[in-house]
């Protein structure tokens, strides 16, 4: 099951956050397993402020235990919180472990373009760690959701305890590569009349797949919504150029230099970050080490949960030990 909980981005941007463990007990106030819950606000359009019960956010008479360790999951570029379902109810054994759904992606909010920064993605990544109470929390992000995830632990050292970085280059990837997307953008067969034709296309037709992967056709599905002509992305695709365009053109070596936490690189086999790079970053971040995931591509979470739990869990034990 999954539990929703809204959170206040950077102005005032409404985010959804989600815990994909255990639904409450059904004695616990607040319990139901689609409860829409309002995280601690530090002051929405609404104006609300305060904790609502049942969240192991405040003081309230029954509410769940609050964790000892958080971790916050961030989706990469189209992604969403749901992507990361497998890896949060394992991680909710033992941690309270939260995904959010980011600007523009998901059921969180989709503001005008001039909002998809680099700053209002860090910045809302930021508010939901203080909104949630997870600090210092171990950030777990994929591909954009890594660069948001190491530009925050070098922001605001104070809130992150670890950071495990997937698949994500530190290089300038230039205006060829943004070209690239934009022209990918254009090639999708819009509407797709059924999520059939939504896996064959992502899983097989599409000209960037080189050989067939259901995975990816699978995780494609799932940012699918239908509309009255067929099924469509839950994200506006402009949106996704503008938010790429504030980082490809740039390389975030300096950034990853400033981040004094425990950090792991990881990269599938087969995926956008190659070794030398990954290893790079290893070496240049202060308290870097390095993990590789065989058989996965890009999508190393999707394409290879239980070897992606076996890469990451180690260090998740180190760092979250009592």
């Amino acid at each position: 099951m999954a539990r929703r909980i809204d959170v206040t981005g950077a102005g005032g941007v409404r985010l959804a956050a989600w815990e994909f463990g255990d639904p409450p007990k059904a004695d616990q106030p607040g319990s139901g397993t689609d409860a829409m819950i309002p995280a601690q606000s530090t002051g929405g359009r609404d104006g609300h402020h305060g904790t609502a019960p049942g969240t192991g956010l405040g003081p309230a008479s029954g509410a769940e235990p609050e964790r000892t360790s958080g971790v916050l999951l961030l989706h990469g570029l189209m992604g969403r919180a749901s992507h990361w379902a497998s890896t949060a109810r394992w991680l909710s054994e033992r941690h309270r472990a939260v995904a959010l759904d980011q600007r523009g992606h998901g059921q969180s909010e989709k503001p005008p373009e001039a909002a998809f920064t680099r700053e209002a993605y860090v910045e809302d990544a930021e508010a939901a760690l203080e909104q949630l109470r997870l600090t210092p929390a171990v950030l777990i992000g994929h591909a954009m959701g890594a660069l948001t995830a190491w530009q925050l632990a070098a922001k605001r050292p104070d809130l992150v305890r670890a950071v495990i970085l997937c698949d994500m280059r530190a290089s300038a990837l230039g205006s060829a590569s943004q070209r690239e997307w934009a022209d990918w953008f254009t090639s999708w067969p819009l509407p797709f009349a059924t999520l059939a034709d939504v896996r064959k296309w992502f899983g097989e037709d599409d000209p960037w797949v080189e050989r067939p992967n259901p995975s990816r056709g699978e995780f494609y599905a799932e940012v699918m919504q239908e509309s009255p002509d067929g099924w469509r992305p839950v994200f506006a695709p402009e949106q996704m150029l503008k938010s790429r365009e504030t980082w490809v053109y740039d390389a975030h070596w300096e950034e990853l230099t400033q981040v004094q936490c425990p950090a792991l690189v990881v990269r599938g086999l087969d995926g956008e970050l190659g070794r030398a790079e990954a290893q790079e970053m290893v070496r240049v971040l202060p308290r870097g080490e390095y993990a590789e995931v065989a058989d996965a591509g890009h999508l190393v979470h999707y394409d290879q949960p239980e070897a992606w739990r076996t890469a990451i869990e180690p260090f998740l034990d180190g760092v979250l030990a009592p």
